[in-house]
């Protein structure tokens, strides 16, 4: 009655579970992290244990580290960088957003 084993409900959990692990390792980089523009941050980070460390850095560093959370947990990730406009015109300059990109497992197709 509790067949936990049955491979359609193994699938389930796989996809649950990685879904729960994704969430909870997103939203701890999200709430636990400054972004250092916000709190006027001094730190230099790069690597994800320094992030971590420090609890503050961009968004390309914070990318660093829910990728490391995320591939800890053998869940695949990769990164995707945005070049915004600062202001309303090229020459006024330049910035880089760094987001995550997860791969997150899915029996059903896009055309179902």
């Amino acid at each position: 009655m509790v067949d936990y084993s049955n491979s359609i409900i193994k699938e389930k959990i796989e996809e649950f579970f990685n879904l729960t692990k994704t969430e909870t390792a997103f939203e701890f980089v999200r709430d636990e992290i400054s972004h250092s523009w916000d709190i006027q941050g001094e730190k230099v980070t790069c690597h994800a244990l320094d992030v971590l460390k420090y609890k503050q850095r961009y968004l390309y560093e914070k990318s660093n580290l829910l990728a490391a959370l995320l591939r800890s947990q053998g869940i695949q990730t990769n990164f995707c960088y945005q070049h915004l406009m600062l202001f309303d015109t090229p020459e006024k300059g330049y910035s880089i957003h760094a987001l995550n990109t997860v791969y997150l497992k899915s029996n059903k197709s896009n055309y179902d």
